[in-house]
């Protein structure tokens, strides 16, 4: 994108391309096309939170952030999956940032193993080898961050993404990323409510910019969601799918905040039908 990046995101991405150059080494590229190539097929993750009648919720596994610090500990990846499974959950993000946010392709190919709702990685993909080894390890969608990419790589990678079976999310947080956005012919609109550059959560970017969104596409609300005021306000203006990640993991009982959140939307879907 043309604006100038955030100190934070080019350091994250500094030491993502760094991580990425070192997988190579260990695990070259033909390895993983070969592994692509035995692997079932993806789950429906765009299916999964876009339903008629239905509205849903992504459940983030994620231990820490750079603005946040450490948000869960101890991070025990089953007992969360267990949770998030209980409280219905439709589908789950796991973080993937090591430097960061903690988190590790391991712990995707761990829920994997464990459950069967649609997963997305959540990372800061830079390079076409990120796609691949987020296939083999199990994801059936994947987070692109339009501030951290040109236009063209975004478009590349959410291509690469439509031929390995993998739905996209499309993350902005502003009208001139929205457009690069829209530009891909598929993937999901994600409009990420925090500001890159102050860190300041304001729901008013997803009230904002959905109305910019094609009645074709599916939005997903992320971040700064802090409870059920918060879902129902969404909801109310026609969200119908959030990611949400802090707000359980601080929970004592991630899955009856869940259900907490899933019980708070069910006066929008009355009001939808």
């Amino acid at each position: 994108m043309s604006i100038e990046l955030p100190s934070i995101l080019k350091e994250i991405l500094r030491k993502k391309e760094l991580r990425v150059e070192q997988a190579k080494r260990e695990h070259p590229l033909d390895e993983l096309k070969g592994a692509v190539r035995d692997l079932p097929a993806t789950k429906d993750f765009v299916g999964a939170i876009s339903a008629p009648g239905r509205i849903s919720i992504v459940a983030e596994m994620k231990r820490r952030s750079p603005s946040r610090g450490l948000i869960r500990e101890p991070f025990d990846v089953e007992e969360i999956q267990r949770a998030y499974e209980a409280g219905g959950a439709d589908a789950f993000s796991i973080l993937t940032e090591e430097d960061f946010f903690g988190g590790s392709l391991e712990t995707l190919s761990r829920v994997r193993r464990l459950s069967g709702k649609p997963l997305l990685r959540k990372d800061f993909i830079v390079d076409p080898y990120q796609i691949f080894e987020a296939r083999v390890a199990g994801s059936d969608a994947v987070l692109l961050i339009a501030a951290a990419l040109h236009p063209e790589t975004f478009e590349e990678l959410q291509s690469l993404c439509k031929e390995l079976g993998m739905a996209t999310l499309l993350e902005v947080h502003n009208l001139e990323e929205l457009e690069a956005a829209l530009a891909c012919p598929e993937g999901i609109i994600g409009i990420n409510n925090r500001d890159l550059h102050t860190f300041e959560v304001r729901l008013e970017t997803t009230l904002r910019l959905k109305d910019y969104v094609p009645p074709d596409r599916v939005v997903v609300s992320e971040s700064g969601i802090q409870g059920p005021n918060d879902i129902r306000r969404l909801a109310a203006a026609g969200i119908r799918a959030f990611l949400i990640g802090e707000y359980f993991m601080r929970a004592d009982d991630i899955a009856g905040a869940v259900q907490d959140l899933k019980e708070a939307l069910l006066p929008a879907l009355r009001s939808a039908a």
